[in-house]
């Protein structure tokens, strides 16, 4: 006669209840790593983005710095106060940038400036103070150009300069 041992034996309740849980760790170890997944890949989205759009604004500084040297070396080549703005795109093939650069001169009664400025006198303001004479206002607004990034980046710098 042969002993059979049913507590050696796995019976088929139990089997049923091994695989079940396998199926629910294995379900739970492709839900975490969706996550992670799905988690790094906005990051690196987001990553890229903000780096381009970091590039573009130090790049429009930079070039703000620049117009603001080109309208000094432009007003010092024309007659005194006659410039008023200057306009232009940077580069010239495949524009980034649009640059815009208006000039307000302050001078003191009677120089050169009240004959040469613009008819409106928009970009002329006099001043008493002798000090003051020859001193220009420069304000260079730099904006991406339209399709450059999905928002559009704009750096404005005024400084005041002597002629």
């Amino acid at each position: 006669m042969q002993r059979k041992n049913s507590l050696l034996k796995h019976t088929t309740p139990y089997k049923r209840q091994k695989q079940g849980i396998a199926m629910i760790m294995a379900i739970t170890v492709i839900v975490t790593i969706a996550t992670i997944m799905a988690l790094s890949l906005a990051l690196s989205t987001q990553t890229s983005k903000r780096t381009t759009d970091l590039y573009l604004y130090e790049q429009s500084a930079m070039l703000s710095h620049s117009g603001a040297e080109y309208a000094m070396l432009k007003a010092s080549q024309a007659a005194p106060c006659s410039l008023d703005s200057l306009n232009f795109q940077y580069p010239t093939a495949n524009p980034l940038f649009d640059v815009n650069i208006t000039m307000l001169y302050i001078s003191t009664v009677g120089s050169n400036c009240e004959t040469n400025a613009v008819a409106d006198g928009t970009n002329y303001a006099t001043t008493t103070n002798a000090n003051s004479n020859g001193t220009t206002i420069i304000d260079v607004s730099v904006s991406t150009a339209t399709g450059i990034s999905t928002e559009p980046i704009r750096y404005f710098r005024r400084s005041i300069q002597k002629l």
